[in-house]
């Protein structure tokens, strides 16, 4: 489960005019305070590898404050979404993350056990940023799975029935509203702004009705209270009398 925790400036300040900037698409922190960089590319770029290093790097440069201890590098997740044939490979879905092996052994580099109690992160790999590549166009339309039903419809904008994946009921709402020709849109947002209407109109008499019974209340206790004072003084006044 992932909750985001907000979004982020997603064109990230040049800090000099030689600076080139991080433009992404959706910038995130989540709530383990881990960023995620969610780009869409139509276009063919020759070095769009170079631009996915450039925007982790970026990253984690931006949101690391002066003076800072190492140890506060934020991770980073990349996750880019091509219309366009990157690279060379059979998949649609690639991941990559860091890792060192040895030249000689052949064996991976571990944290040792003073790091892995000084920091949260199980391996090396965690530590340095993660790229997802999603090549959409690659995918042959047979979901299999609940990210395969999130391609399908980055592919094809159409949400099937059958469909689970988390999110994906949200999507639907958005493309049904999409697909609609403008007559259409428009009738439908003026049937929400009446729907607003009405529940404002119902809350405002409510509310009115609540604040009427409370004066109500107010106007009959003081006049209870008026009586109830009146009542008391005629006694007062007849006891003195029968004392006469």
């Amino acid at each position: 489960d992932i909750t985001i925790q907000s979004i982020l400036d997603s064109e990230s300040n040049k800090e000099n005019e030689s600076d080139k900037f991080n433009r992404v698409d959706v910038f995130a922190e989540i709530s383990t305070g881990e960023l995620v960089i969610i780009e869409v590319q139509v276009d063919n770029e020759v070095d769009y590898f170079q631009r996915m290093a450039y925007g982790t790097s970026k990253a984690i440069t931006e949101y690391m404050s002066a003076g800072n201890a190492y140890m506060n590098v934020k991770k980073v997740y990349s996750v880019n979404i091509v219309y366009f044939d990157l690279g060379q490979g059979n998949d649609y879905v690639y991941h990559g993350t860091t890792e060192f092996r040895g030249l000689h052994n052949h064996d991976i580099l571990l944290l040792s056990e003073k790091q892995r109690t000084a920091m949260p992160h199980g391996k090396v790999a965690d530590i340095f940023p993660e790229y997802y590549v999603l090549k959409v166009n690659d995918f042959n339309d047979k979901a299999k799975d609940s990210l395969d039903e999130w391609i399908y419809v980055l592919k094809n904008s159409v949400v099937e029935d059958s469909f689970k994946a988390k999110g994906l009921d949200k999507v639907k709402e958005i493309l049904a509203y999409e697909n609609m020709n403008e007559t259409e849109k428009w009738s439908y947002k003026e049937y929400l702004d009446n729907k607003s209407n009405a529940k404002s109109t119902l809350f405002t008499a409510r509310l009115e009705g609540k604040i009427e019974g409370r004066l109500e209340g107010k106007i009959e206790g003081k006049i209870e209270g008026r009586l109830e004072g009146e009542q008391f003084k005629a006694f007062k006044i007849g006891l003195k009398a029968k004392s006469e």
